[in-house]
């Protein structure tokens, strides 16, 4: 990897070293002093949503600024809330069965927190990505360094200065940077590692946290499938589907990446989902809510992938001109071949390929043949289709008859599956996955624990081993169950 300036790599073990010092000093925060730092950072939020807003649309060039709030600030917000009306639940030790030669002693978990948590945000999502983490980390009571996306650096400034106004350095710290600081980042020996991102930089972080052993939750991408059944109302689905594409203009891990439509359905599905976009959005180019490509790179990789899919066969419905730069509008594709770069990457823009799916037999067959989603959608009213995908279907989440829906579920897990990635950081899930799930076993005085350390192969222990497990083929009744005197290491 290549080495960061020696003053950003000084800064970052400098502040680690402060918040593992703090963390040892104060190594469970009580429920009081968890609930206070996210009222903290619920009222910061509010205070600062029309600075954040303003910050990310000027880091994408044009961001809707009621998405920007909607999603980056009223997702954690709500987060936030969920967390402060469970927190109590989730901070309780669990007891646990204990085994029936113990009977009588006490067997629980205590959830303790893990001590120093880095969180990588994406520049997609910038707020959510680093203050949704931040949420769960602060309520499993940890400290935390966030490193947000050198695409977003006014969005890194100002949750900066916001974070820096609530907290103290040696609980939650706020760095920029680009790749080489990342790479620091991901390097240092923290003891836990969120990320959110691409598959291929996954494997780089997941290679950084392995020199320390640290673990990792990853939120990667993948191709996530909308499946359209008979049964399900075209006008309702074209909505919806197009929806999940102007928001942030396609520019989300959980967007409907490709369609899979009766073959007798699709004109009908085409013609809906520009009708419902061009009524969503009428005039894209003036209309300050549609949100632009994040920078010239992703709108010129929009032209290339529609003119590979063109030259192999495609065909191309557009739902309006765009600019000619980086507003760009819904963009459908039939007559899509496997061959196509639409098929073979993620999307993360406008464009939808529709592909004819006969069954929900096909549909199963042709999404378990590719690497796992982040999201798979389902619309239709047959109970039996819906059940056969949830179950049969690895992907991270569902969502039936809408798209995403289920990320704004605070009690429910948001993660990934295979290669859209690990874990999870909210919820009950999250605050587990950033706490470390201890085991404390008991034994009464009065238990005679005793029984079972040598000599071995007292009566005890043989009736034991015999109730548990049974005469061995071809064993000695009266053998003793092992011998005192074999050498320690000799196999029997």
């Amino acid at each position: 990897m290549t080495r960061a300036p020696d003053a950003a790599i000084d800064g970052l073990q400098r502040t680690l070293a402060l918040q593992r010092k703090a963390f040892l000093a104060a190594p469970y925060p009580t429920l009081a002093e968890r609930r206070r730092d996210l009222l903290a950072l619920r009222r910061a939020l509010q205070r600062w949503q029309d600075p954040l807003a303003r910050a990310m649309s000027e880091d994408f060039g044009r961001r809707s600024e009621s998405e920007c709030k909607m999603l980056d600030v009223l997702g954690p917000a709500l987060q936030i809330d969920h967390a402060l009306g469970h927190l109590r639940q989730w901070m309780k030790s669990e007891r646990r069965g204990v085994d029936w030669m113990f009977l009588g002693n006490r067997a629980r978990v205590v959830y303790q927190p893990k001590g120093v948590v880095g969180v990588i945000a994406a520049w997609n999502f910038p707020v959510v990505e680093s203050v949704g983490p931040l949420v769960a980390a602060l309520a499993a009571g940890n400290r935390v360094m966030v490193k947000m996306s050198e695409f977003s650096p006014r969005c890194t400034e100002v949750l900066r200065r916001m974070l820096a106004d609530v907290f103290p350095e040696e609980r939650v710290a706020v760095f920029g940077g680009g790749v080489e600081v990342g790479q620091a980042f991901a390097g240092l020996p923290l003891d836990h590692v969120v990320f959110t991102g691409s598959p291929a930089i996954g494997r780089e972080i997941m290679r950084a946290a392995a020199a320390n052993l640290t673990p990792v939750t990853l939120e990667l991408g993948g191709k996530s499938p909308a499946i359209v059944g008979r049964s399900a109302s075209i006008g309702t689905v074209a909505r919806s589907i197009a929806h999940g594409k102007l928001f942030n203009s396609g520019q989300a891990c959980v967007a409907p990446d490709y369609a899979l439509v009766p073959p007798e359905r699709i004109d009908e599905f085409v013609a809906a989902a520009v009708r419902e976009f061009q009524r969503m959005v009428p005039d894209p180019v003036t209309d300050a809510h549609y949100t632009s490509m994040a920078s010239d790179r992703h709108a010129d990789r929009v032209r290339e992938l529609l003119a590979d899919a063109v030259a192999k066969g495609a065909t191309v419905t557009s739902s309006g001109a765009g600019d000619g730069g980086r507003i760009v509008t819904l963009q459908i594709v039939t007559g899509v071949t496997p061959q196509m770069r639409i098929m073979q990457e993620e999307l993360f823009n406008p464009i939808l390929p529709v592909l004819a799916c006969e069954s929900i037999d096909d549909a199963i067959a042709f999404v378990t043949a590719r690497p796992r989603p982040l999201a798979l959608y389902y619309y239709g009213s047959d109970t039996r289709e819906a059940r056969r995908l949830a179950r049969d279907v690895h992907a991270g989440g569902m969502t039936i008859n809408d798209w995403a829906w289920h990320v704004f579920q605070c009690d429910l897990p948001f993660g990934g599956s295979g290669n859209s990635g690990m874990g999870s950081w909210r919820g009950p899930e999250g605050f587990r996955a950033l706490s470390h799930a201890k085991s404390v076993f008991t034994v009464r005085r009065w238990f005679p624990i005793h029984l079972f350390r040598p000599p071995y192969g007292s009566r005890v222990q043989q009736l034991v081993m015999k109730l548990f497990l049974g005469r061995g083929p071809g064993s000695d009744a009266q053998a003793p169950v092992a011998t005192p005197s074999r050498a320690r290491g000799t196999p029997p």
